[in-house]
């Protein structure tokens, strides 16, 4: 992708990108037992490449010994893992050639900072058209990001984008009846000060901090039987039958760890931003085009408070939409809001749009690089 310059409000921002591209897609079916799953992912990594990555994504994640104290009670645990998480895992850890108790950590690793930007829309005629960046400190995951369409019966019964090797999702479609991203919801931001040697500008990544550290979340996990995030995203794409079932599923069922459900339907008005709290909903915002609220912006703090000074992400993302209008906002309008910096960022992975009432324009691009 060259160089685009993008006005907003009489400012400009500057988005470069080097060599976004499509990851692959991969079908996984529903109708085989759940450790065969995914074994179709073994077509397109090498298996070095995934332990290597997933070593990564352990280490910089779990503190070393802490990794080795907890193998052990990790392995004991595998069995009150809910099917059929239980046996994808182990398939996983079949195909890596590795213990499943990394499988585990690495699948638990995922779930603890998913910094991201979602926004749900609707246009002039009630079309609802969602988007979302998702944000991870780690640049290996560009390099396993795939779409996973999931099969049942010989059809697409949903739809999301992953990581090779995670059995949960972030994003996802339910096809003609509704789409979902998930925002890590954080209680603090710090931040880190980078030079870029492109554009000499100082430019920041901001490193949200979870309101529940991992161990916090694996025990929530199996001894209060609470869902981790992406799993029960996954859950409620199978099984919810519209837009407000997916919303009240969403919105109840306990949870591993705090966070924001996003949320777009088919419908005019099918919109929302669900606030979770581990036991259900602490809020529900929901579209409301009527009084001009034709847009929701959730980053990783709860929209009533204020965006912390340094982290610029929605307010920019608001002044873009505005200045994109309700009458232009498209799926391709979209993604140029996203890909405006900061909100398309250092740790940006990859951006997502989607419509649920159109489920074949379902596009991912995982992002070199945005500054």
């Amino acid at each position: 992708m060259k160089l685009q310059i993008c006005l907003f409000l009489g400012v400009t921002f500057i988005c470069v990108s080097k060599a976004d591209f499509s990851p692959p897609v991969v079908n996984i079916s529903l109708d085989v037992p759940a450790d065969q799953r995914w074994a179709p992912l073994m077509k397109l990594y090498d298996i070095n490449f995934l332990r290597k990555a997933a070593s990564e994504v352990i280490d910089s994640t779990v503190p070393k010994w802490v990794h080795v104290a907890i193998k052990p009670v990790v392995e004991a645990l595998e069995k009150y893992i809910p099917q059929p998480y239980a046996g994808e895992i182990r398939g996983m850890a079949s195909f890596y050639g590795t213990d499943i108790s990394d499988i585990v950590l690495l699948n638990f690793a995922y779930e603890v900072s998913a910094f991201c930007t979602s926004i749900v829309t609707q246009d002039t005629t009630g079309n609802i058209y969602h988007g979302r960046n998702l944000d991870y400190p780690h640049d290996v995951l560009k390099n396993l990001t795939v779409d996973v369409l999931f099969m049942k019966n010989g059809k697409v019964a949903y739809r999301g984008t992953t990581f090779a090797g995670y059995v949960g999702l972030w994003t996802g479609q339910s096809p003609n009846k509704f789409t979902v991203s998930g925002n890590e919801r954080s209680r603090f931001i710090f931040f880190i000060f980078v030079r870029s040697s492109i554009l000499h500008r100082f430019y920041y990544v901001f490193i949200p901090t979870d309101k529940g550290h991992w161990w916090e979340n694996i025990i929530s996990a199996i001894l209060l039987k609470s869902s981790p995030v992406s799993w029960l995203v996954r859950e409620t794409l199978e099984a919810a039958v519209d837009f407000q079932d997916a919303v009240m599923r969403l919105a109840k069922v306990p949870i591993i760890t705090d966070v924001y459900y996003i949320l777009g339907g088919v419908r005019a008005g099918e919109g929302v931003v669900i606030t979770r709290d581990r036991g259900g909903s602490a809020d529900i915002w929901p579209l409301d085009p009527l009084h001009g609220n034709w847009y929701r912006v959730e980053t990783n703090y709860d929209h009533w408070l204020p965006a912390p000074k340094r982290d610029e992400r929605r307010d920019v993302a608001m002044k873009a939409l505005n200045a994109t209008g309700q009458n232009h906002i498209s799926m391709d309008s979209l993604y140029k809001v996203l890909s405006v910096n900061p909100v398309c960022n250092w740790i940006t992975v990859y951006t997502t749009v989607m419509s649920a009432a159109t489920p074949e324009k379902y596009t991912t691009a995982v992002r070199d690089m945005c500054v």
